[in-house]
Protein backbone atom coordinates (compact mmCIF):
# COMPACT_ATOMS: atom_id res chain seq x y z
CA UNK A 1 0.00 0.00 0.00
CA UNK A 2 1.27 3.71 -0.43
CA UNK A 3 3.30 5.28 2.19
CA UNK A 4 0.89 5.95 5.47
CA UNK A 5 -1.75 3.23 4.69
CA UNK A 6 -1.28 -0.16 6.48
CA UNK A 7 1.22 -2.57 4.74
CA UNK A 8 0.09 -5.29 3.05
CA UNK A 9 2.00 -7.92 1.17
CA UNK A 10 0.02 -9.74 -1.94
CA UNK A 11 0.57 -13.51 -2.12
CA UNK A 12 -0.97 -15.19 -5.04
CA UNK A 13 -1.47 -19.19 -5.39
CA UNK A 14 -0.75 -19.66 -9.00
CA UNK A 15 0.30 -23.14 -8.45
CA UNK A 16 -2.17 -25.86 -9.39
CA UNK A 17 -2.13 -28.07 -12.37
CA UNK A 18 -5.05 -26.89 -13.83
CA UNK A 19 -6.44 -30.53 -14.86
CA UNK A 20 -9.67 -29.44 -15.39
CA UNK A 21 -8.89 -27.05 -18.20
CA UNK A 22 -6.87 -29.83 -20.35
CA UNK A 23 -5.58 -29.44 -23.23
CA UNK A 24 -4.91 -25.97 -22.54
CA UNK A 25 -2.77 -26.71 -19.93
CA UNK A 26 -0.78 -29.26 -21.33
CA UNK A 27 1.96 -27.21 -21.63
CA UNK A 28 1.95 -24.01 -18.92
CA UNK A 29 0.22 -23.58 -15.78
CA UNK A 30 -3.52 -22.81 -15.54
CA UNK A 31 -2.99 -18.94 -14.53
CA UNK A 32 -0.87 -18.53 -17.92
CA UNK A 33 -3.55 -19.21 -20.19
CA UNK A 34 -4.57 -17.03 -22.39
CA UNK A 35 -8.07 -15.26 -22.06
CA UNK A 36 -9.72 -12.43 -24.17
CA UNK A 37 -7.43 -12.65 -26.87
CA UNK A 38 -4.42 -10.83 -25.75
CA UNK A 39 -4.48 -11.56 -21.67
CA UNK A 40 -3.45 -14.12 -19.06
CA UNK A 41 -5.56 -15.30 -16.10
CA UNK A 42 -3.36 -14.58 -14.18
CA UNK A 43 -3.71 -10.85 -15.15
CA UNK A 44 -6.91 -9.95 -13.71
CA UNK A 45 -5.80 -11.06 -9.63
CA UNK A 46 -2.44 -8.43 -10.29
CA UNK A 47 -4.65 -6.21 -11.87
CA UNK A 48 -6.63 -6.17 -9.37
CA UNK A 49 -4.12 -5.78 -6.73
CA UNK A 50 -1.95 -3.10 -8.07
CA UNK A 51 -5.28 -0.87 -8.90
CA UNK A 52 -5.83 -1.11 -4.89
CA UNK A 53 -1.82 -0.08 -4.26
CA UNK A 54 -1.18 -3.31 -3.26
CA UNK A 55 2.47 -3.17 -4.92
CA UNK A 56 4.73 -5.78 -3.33
CA UNK A 57 3.38 -9.23 -5.02
CA UNK A 58 4.66 -12.49 -4.63
CA UNK A 59 3.51 -15.06 -7.30
CA UNK A 60 4.11 -19.21 -6.03
CA UNK A 61 4.19 -21.08 -8.98
CA UNK A 62 5.00 -25.13 -8.84
CA UNK A 63 3.71 -26.81 -12.37
CA UNK A 64 4.77 -26.21 -15.64
CA UNK A 65 5.31 -22.94 -14.47
CA UNK A 66 7.89 -21.43 -17.36
CA UNK A 67 5.52 -19.08 -19.47
CA UNK A 68 4.13 -18.16 -16.27
CA UNK A 69 7.36 -17.24 -14.79
CA UNK A 70 8.66 -15.41 -18.07
CA UNK A 71 5.22 -13.66 -18.87
CA UNK A 72 5.64 -12.12 -15.02
CA UNK A 73 9.08 -11.17 -15.15
CA UNK A 74 8.43 -9.58 -18.69
CA UNK A 75 5.62 -7.66 -18.00
CA UNK A 76 5.05 -6.73 -14.54
CA UNK A 77 7.67 -4.88 -13.90
CA UNK A 78 7.20 -2.07 -10.95
CA UNK A 79 9.32 0.92 -9.22
CA UNK A 80 12.43 -0.61 -8.09
CA UNK A 81 13.03 2.86 -7.25
CA UNK A 82 9.98 2.76 -4.60
CA UNK A 83 11.00 -1.09 -3.43
CA UNK A 84 7.88 -2.30 -5.34
CA UNK A 85 7.76 -5.48 -7.35
CA UNK A 86 5.93 -8.20 -8.40
CA UNK A 87 7.64 -11.53 -8.50
CA UNK A 88 7.52 -15.26 -9.53
CA UNK A 89 8.38 -17.66 -6.38
CA UNK A 90 9.04 -21.10 -7.63
CA UNK A 91 8.73 -24.13 -4.64
CA UNK A 92 11.76 -24.17 -3.24
CA UNK A 93 11.51 -27.10 -1.06
CA UNK A 94 12.84 -24.80 2.19
CA UNK A 95 11.23 -27.51 4.60
CA UNK A 96 12.76 -30.63 3.06
CA UNK A 97 13.01 -32.34 -0.70
CA UNK A 98 9.01 -32.01 -1.21
CA UNK A 99 6.81 -30.34 -3.36
CA UNK A 100 3.83 -28.37 -1.87
CA UNK A 101 1.36 -30.66 -0.32
CA UNK A 102 -1.40 -27.88 -1.19
CA UNK A 103 -2.43 -24.20 -0.58
CA UNK A 104 -1.72 -23.92 2.74
CA UNK A 105 1.89 -25.90 2.73
CA UNK A 106 3.03 -23.46 0.02
CA UNK A 107 2.21 -20.61 2.03
CA UNK A 108 4.36 -22.55 4.72
CA UNK A 109 7.12 -23.37 2.80
CA UNK A 110 7.03 -19.45 1.79
CA UNK A 111 6.88 -17.33 5.19
CA UNK A 112 10.20 -16.13 4.75
CA UNK A 113 8.30 -13.90 1.91
CA UNK A 114 6.61 -12.81 4.49
CA UNK A 115 9.48 -12.34 7.52
CA UNK A 116 11.19 -10.45 5.00
CA UNK A 117 8.57 -7.86 4.52
CA UNK A 118 7.01 -8.06 7.83
CA UNK A 119 3.31 -6.50 7.07
CA UNK A 120 0.52 -6.02 9.13
CA UNK A 121 -1.73 -7.86 6.65
CA UNK A 122 -1.38 -10.71 4.03
CA UNK A 123 -3.17 -10.83 1.02
CA UNK A 124 -3.53 -14.26 0.05
CA UNK A 125 -5.31 -14.24 -3.74
CA UNK A 126 -6.13 -17.34 -6.59
CA UNK A 127 -4.63 -16.72 -9.76
CA UNK A 128 -7.21 -17.96 -11.74
CA UNK A 129 -10.89 -16.26 -11.97
CA UNK A 130 -12.05 -12.89 -14.08
CA UNK A 131 -13.51 -10.75 -12.15
CA UNK A 132 -12.69 -7.03 -11.42
CA UNK A 133 -12.08 -6.58 -7.84
CA UNK A 134 -11.23 -3.20 -5.37
CA UNK A 135 -9.24 -5.15 -2.27
CA UNK A 136 -8.93 -2.26 -0.20
CA UNK A 137 -12.47 -2.27 0.25
CA UNK A 138 -12.22 -5.77 1.18
CA UNK A 139 -9.19 -4.64 3.89
CA UNK A 140 -11.20 -1.94 5.34
CA UNK A 141 -13.21 -4.49 6.61
CA UNK A 142 -11.04 -7.06 7.61
CA UNK A 143 -9.43 -4.37 10.02
CA UNK A 144 -12.53 -2.90 11.12
CA UNK A 145 -13.59 -6.13 12.27
CA UNK A 146 -10.53 -7.67 13.58
CA UNK A 147 -10.53 -11.03 12.52
CA UNK A 148 -7.82 -13.31 11.86
CA UNK A 149 -8.56 -14.03 8.19
CA UNK A 150 -11.72 -12.70 6.21
CA UNK A 151 -12.94 -14.88 3.06
CA UNK A 152 -14.50 -12.90 -0.01
CA UNK A 153 -17.76 -14.91 -0.96
CA UNK A 154 -20.41 -14.79 -3.51
CA UNK A 155 -23.46 -15.72 -4.14
CA UNK A 156 -23.52 -19.15 -5.85
CA UNK A 157 -27.02 -21.68 -6.61
CA UNK A 158 -27.04 -24.20 -3.90
CA UNK A 159 -26.58 -26.96 -6.81
CA UNK A 160 -23.39 -25.98 -7.32
CA UNK A 161 -21.82 -25.85 -3.74
CA UNK A 162 -19.65 -28.99 -4.56
CA UNK A 163 -17.40 -26.68 -7.02
CA UNK A 164 -16.68 -24.58 -4.34
CA UNK A 165 -15.60 -24.01 -0.19
CA UNK A 166 -19.23 -23.44 1.22
CA UNK A 167 -19.77 -20.15 3.74
CA UNK A 168 -22.08 -20.24 6.08
CA UNK A 169 -22.39 -16.63 7.61
CA UNK A 170 -23.74 -15.77 10.95
CA UNK A 171 -26.29 -13.96 12.32
CA UNK A 172 -24.46 -10.57 11.56
CA UNK A 173 -23.96 -11.47 8.07
CA UNK A 174 -20.22 -11.46 8.83
CA UNK A 175 -18.91 -13.81 11.45
CA UNK A 176 -18.26 -17.62 9.73
CA UNK A 177 -20.22 -19.92 11.22
CA UNK A 178 -19.17 -22.45 9.27
CA UNK A 179 -16.96 -23.31 6.45
CA UNK A 180 -17.51 -26.49 4.10
CA UNK A 181 -14.97 -27.67 1.29
CA UNK A 182 -17.08 -28.85 -1.36
CA UNK A 183 -19.95 -29.91 0.21
CA UNK A 184 -22.87 -32.59 -1.37
CA UNK A 185 -25.57 -30.65 0.37
CA UNK A 186 -25.33 -27.55 2.14
CA UNK A 187 -27.90 -25.30 3.65
CA UNK A 188 -29.42 -22.61 1.85
CA UNK A 189 -29.13 -18.71 3.29
CA UNK A 190 -31.84 -17.68 5.65
CA UNK A 191 -32.71 -15.15 3.09
CA UNK A 192 -32.17 -17.46 0.27
CA UNK A 193 -32.59 -20.90 0.54
CA UNK A 194 -31.39 -21.67 -2.84
CA UNK A 195 -28.33 -20.13 -2.77
CA UNK A 196 -24.84 -20.44 -0.69
CA UNK A 197 -21.89 -18.15 -0.52
CA UNK A 198 -19.22 -19.50 -2.04
CA UNK A 199 -15.32 -18.61 -1.31
CA UNK A 200 -13.62 -16.83 -4.02
CA UNK A 201 -10.22 -17.55 -3.20
CA UNK A 202 -9.59 -14.08 -1.85
CA UNK A 203 -8.37 -13.88 1.99
CA UNK A 204 -6.98 -11.19 3.72
CA UNK A 205 -5.02 -12.30 7.17
CA UNK A 206 -3.99 -10.68 10.00
CA UNK A 207 -0.13 -11.79 9.71
CA UNK A 208 0.25 -13.54 13.36
CA UNK A 209 -2.72 -15.16 12.74
CA UNK A 210 -1.63 -16.63 9.16
CA UNK A 211 1.55 -17.40 10.71
CA UNK A 212 0.60 -18.94 13.59
CA UNK A 213 -2.58 -21.19 11.51
CA UNK A 214 0.31 -22.28 9.36
CA UNK A 215 2.16 -23.43 12.28
CA UNK A 216 -0.80 -25.62 13.92
CA UNK A 217 -1.63 -26.99 10.38
CA UNK A 218 1.64 -28.00 9.74
CA UNK A 219 1.44 -29.96 13.55
CA UNK A 220 -1.19 -31.81 12.57
CA UNK A 221 -1.00 -34.94 10.78
CA UNK A 222 -4.05 -35.50 9.15
CA UNK A 223 -4.79 -32.18 7.05
CA UNK A 224 -4.80 -32.00 4.06
CA UNK A 225 -2.84 -28.48 4.32
CA UNK A 226 -4.98 -26.94 1.86
CA UNK A 227 -6.38 -22.95 2.33
CA UNK A 228 -10.28 -24.59 2.11
CA UNK A 229 -9.98 -27.83 3.16
CA UNK A 230 -7.59 -26.70 6.30
CA UNK A 231 -6.86 -23.32 7.35
CA UNK A 232 -10.60 -21.58 6.85
CA UNK A 233 -12.12 -24.34 8.78
CA UNK A 234 -9.52 -24.27 11.90
CA UNK A 235 -10.21 -20.17 12.02
CA UNK A 236 -13.26 -20.97 12.01
CA UNK A 237 -13.43 -22.92 14.91
CA UNK A 238 -11.34 -20.21 16.48
CA UNK A 239 -14.07 -17.63 15.78
CA UNK A 240 -11.38 -15.89 13.74
CA UNK A 241 -13.30 -15.63 10.43
CA UNK A 242 -15.64 -13.49 9.14
CA UNK A 243 -16.76 -13.06 5.48
CA UNK A 244 -16.73 -10.36 2.60
CA UNK A 245 -19.70 -9.57 0.57
CA UNK A 246 -18.24 -9.44 -2.63
CA UNK A 247 -21.47 -7.95 -3.97
CA UNK A 248 -20.58 -4.96 -1.69
CA UNK A 249 -17.31 -4.21 -3.62
CA UNK A 250 -17.26 -1.50 -6.24
CA UNK A 251 -14.57 -0.49 -8.97
CA UNK A 252 -14.50 2.84 -10.54
CA UNK A 253 -16.26 2.49 -13.98
CA UNK A 254 -18.13 -0.14 -13.33
CA UNK A 255 -21.52 -0.79 -15.29
CA UNK A 256 -24.67 -2.42 -14.09
CA UNK A 257 -24.22 -4.65 -16.02
CA UNK A 258 -20.56 -6.13 -15.31
CA UNK A 259 -20.70 -5.01 -11.67
CA UNK A 260 -20.30 -8.18 -9.27
CA UNK A 261 -18.71 -10.46 -12.16
CA UNK A 262 -16.53 -13.22 -11.30
CA UNK A 263 -16.26 -16.69 -12.94
CA UNK A 264 -14.45 -19.34 -12.05
CA UNK A 265 -12.72 -20.24 -15.70
CA UNK A 266 -11.59 -24.04 -14.23
CA UNK A 267 -13.47 -25.90 -16.60
CA UNK A 268 -13.42 -26.21 -20.84
CA UNK A 269 -17.03 -24.89 -20.48
CA UNK A 270 -16.86 -22.03 -17.98
CA UNK A 271 -13.76 -21.04 -19.77
CA UNK A 272 -15.66 -21.01 -23.32
CA UNK A 273 -19.02 -19.29 -21.34
CA UNK A 274 -16.55 -16.47 -20.32
CA UNK A 275 -15.55 -15.43 -23.12
CA UNK A 276 -18.86 -15.50 -24.45
CA UNK A 277 -19.98 -12.89 -22.24
CA UNK A 278 -17.05 -10.28 -23.21
CA UNK A 279 -18.74 -10.45 -27.07
CA UNK A 280 -22.23 -9.30 -26.23
CA UNK A 281 -23.23 -5.54 -27.15
CA UNK A 282 -23.64 -4.77 -23.50
CA UNK A 283 -21.09 -7.15 -22.45
CA UNK A 284 -21.06 -9.30 -18.93
CA UNK A 285 -17.86 -8.42 -18.56
CA UNK A 286 -16.79 -5.07 -19.80
CA UNK A 287 -12.65 -5.48 -20.73
CA UNK A 288 -13.02 -1.65 -22.31
CA UNK A 289 -13.41 0.00 -18.00
CA UNK A 290 -10.32 2.16 -18.58
CA UNK A 291 -10.87 3.11 -15.01
CA UNK A 292 -9.80 0.16 -13.77
CA UNK A 293 -7.75 -1.49 -16.05
CA UNK A 294 -6.37 -4.96 -16.72
CA UNK A 295 -3.08 -4.57 -17.95
CA UNK A 296 -0.62 -7.21 -19.81
CA UNK A 297 1.43 -7.18 -22.38
CA UNK A 298 0.83 -7.62 -25.89
CA UNK A 299 3.84 -7.15 -27.69
CA UNK A 300 4.61 -4.95 -30.61
CA UNK A 301 2.23 -5.90 -33.55
CA UNK A 302 0.62 -4.27 -36.73
CA UNK A 303 -3.10 -3.37 -36.66
CA UNK A 304 -5.87 -6.14 -37.33
CA UNK A 305 -6.41 -6.51 -40.87
CA UNK A 306 -9.72 -7.17 -42.83
CA UNK A 307 -8.74 -8.01 -46.93
CA UNK A 308 -10.39 -9.64 -49.64
CA UNK A 309 -14.45 -9.17 -48.14
CA UNK A 310 -13.02 -10.18 -44.96
CA UNK A 311 -15.31 -9.20 -41.76
CA UNK A 312 -16.56 -9.94 -38.65
CA UNK A 313 -19.22 -9.33 -36.22
CA UNK A 314 -19.99 -9.89 -32.57
CA UNK A 315 -16.19 -10.54 -31.96
CA UNK A 316 -12.87 -9.20 -30.64
CA UNK A 317 -9.93 -9.02 -32.55
CA UNK A 318 -6.75 -8.87 -31.53
CA UNK A 319 -3.56 -6.80 -33.03
CA UNK A 320 -1.50 -8.83 -36.06
CA UNK A 321 -4.72 -10.75 -37.25
CA UNK A 322 -5.92 -11.17 -40.67
CA UNK A 323 -8.98 -11.88 -41.53
CA UNK A 324 -9.70 -12.31 -45.16
CA UNK A 325 -13.06 -15.00 -44.63
CA UNK A 326 -16.16 -14.66 -41.99
CA UNK A 327 -15.67 -14.60 -38.12
CA UNK A 328 -18.62 -14.54 -35.92
CA UNK A 329 -18.86 -14.26 -31.88
CA UNK A 330 -15.38 -15.07 -31.66
CA UNK A 331 -12.73 -14.29 -29.67
CA UNK A 332 -9.05 -13.89 -31.82
CA UNK A 333 -5.62 -13.40 -30.11
CA UNK A 334 -3.05 -11.91 -31.71
CA UNK A 335 -1.90 -13.44 -34.84
CA UNK A 336 -4.38 -15.25 -36.51
CA UNK A 337 -5.00 -15.45 -39.70
CA UNK A 338 -8.24 -16.46 -41.48
CA UNK A 339 -8.33 -17.55 -45.33
CA UNK A 340 -10.56 -16.31 -47.74
CA UNK A 341 -13.67 -18.76 -47.99
CA UNK A 342 -12.78 -19.76 -44.01
CA UNK A 343 -15.80 -19.92 -41.42
CA UNK A 344 -14.95 -19.35 -38.00
CA UNK A 345 -18.34 -18.82 -35.78
CA UNK A 346 -18.40 -19.21 -31.68
CA UNK A 347 -14.68 -19.97 -31.48
CA UNK A 348 -11.08 -18.85 -29.33
CA UNK A 349 -8.31 -18.57 -31.01
CA UNK A 350 -5.10 -18.52 -29.45
CA UNK A 351 -2.18 -16.94 -30.77
CA UNK A 352 -0.88 -17.69 -34.20
CA UNK A 353 -4.20 -19.85 -35.13
CA UNK A 354 -4.26 -20.26 -39.37
CA UNK A 355 -7.47 -21.37 -40.42
CA UNK A 356 -7.29 -22.38 -43.93
CA UNK A 357 -9.08 -21.22 -47.29
CA UNK A 358 -12.79 -22.68 -47.32
CA UNK A 359 -12.31 -24.36 -43.31
CA UNK A 360 -15.12 -24.40 -40.64
CA UNK A 361 -14.53 -23.64 -37.23
CA UNK A 362 -17.85 -23.83 -34.65
CA UNK A 363 -17.67 -23.95 -31.01
CA UNK A 364 -14.27 -24.75 -30.37
CA UNK A 365 -10.95 -23.61 -28.54
CA UNK A 366 -7.51 -23.68 -30.12
CA UNK A 367 -4.69 -23.10 -28.86
CA UNK A 368 -1.69 -21.65 -29.83
CA UNK A 369 -0.32 -22.25 -33.37
CA UNK A 370 -2.67 -24.92 -34.66
CA UNK A 371 -3.05 -25.25 -38.12
CA UNK A 372 -6.21 -25.96 -39.19
CA UNK A 373 -5.65 -26.88 -43.26
CA UNK A 374 -7.68 -25.83 -46.03
CA UNK A 375 -11.67 -27.36 -46.32
CA UNK A 376 -11.21 -28.64 -42.92
CA UNK A 377 -13.90 -29.15 -40.76
CA UNK A 378 -14.80 -28.55 -36.46
CA UNK A 379 -17.74 -28.31 -35.06
CA UNK A 380 -19.58 -29.76 -37.63
CA UNK A 381 -19.15 -33.47 -37.45
CA UNK A 382 -19.66 -33.90 -33.85
CA UNK A 383 -18.94 -37.94 -34.04
CA UNK A 384 -15.44 -37.01 -36.14
CA UNK A 385 -14.86 -34.44 -33.08
CA UNK A 386 -14.76 -36.99 -30.60
CA UNK A 387 -12.91 -39.58 -32.05
CA UNK A 388 -10.02 -36.72 -32.55
CA UNK A 389 -10.30 -33.86 -30.08
CA UNK A 390 -11.11 -33.14 -26.82
CA UNK A 391 -14.79 -32.38 -26.19
CA UNK A 392 -16.17 -30.94 -22.96
CA UNK A 393 -19.41 -32.10 -21.36
CA UNK A 394 -21.34 -28.75 -22.99
CA UNK A 395 -20.27 -29.93 -26.33
CA UNK A 396 -17.16 -27.52 -26.60
CA UNK A 397 -14.37 -29.06 -29.21
CA UNK A 398 -10.62 -28.25 -27.86
CA UNK A 399 -7.35 -28.48 -29.67
CA UNK A 400 -3.88 -28.26 -27.46
CA UNK A 401 -0.73 -26.16 -28.21
CA UNK A 402 0.59 -26.94 -32.13
CA UNK A 403 -2.13 -30.35 -32.14
CA UNK A 404 -2.30 -31.33 -35.60
CA UNK A 405 -5.68 -31.62 -37.55
CA UNK A 406 -6.37 -34.01 -40.37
Amino acid sequence: MRRGGPSVLGIVLAGGEGKRLMPLTADRAKPAVTFGGTYRLVDFVLSNLVNADILRICVLTQYKSHSLDRHITTTWRMSSLLGNYVTPVPAQQRLGPRWYLGSADALLQSLNLVQDEQPEYVAVFGADHVYRMDPRQMLAQHIEGGAGVTVAGIRVPRTESSSFGVITPGSDGRCVERFLEKPADPPGLVDDPECVFASMGNYIFTTKALVEALQRDAEDENSVHDMGGSILPQLTERGEAQLYDFSANHVPGETNRDRGYWRDVGTLDAYYDAHMDLIAERPAFNLFNRSWPIYTSSGQLSPARFNAGGIASESIISAGCLIRGQVTRSVLSPGVVVDPGAVVQGSVLHDNVHIGRGAVVRGAVLDKNVQVPPGATIGVNPERDAELYTVSKGGVIALGKGQQVP
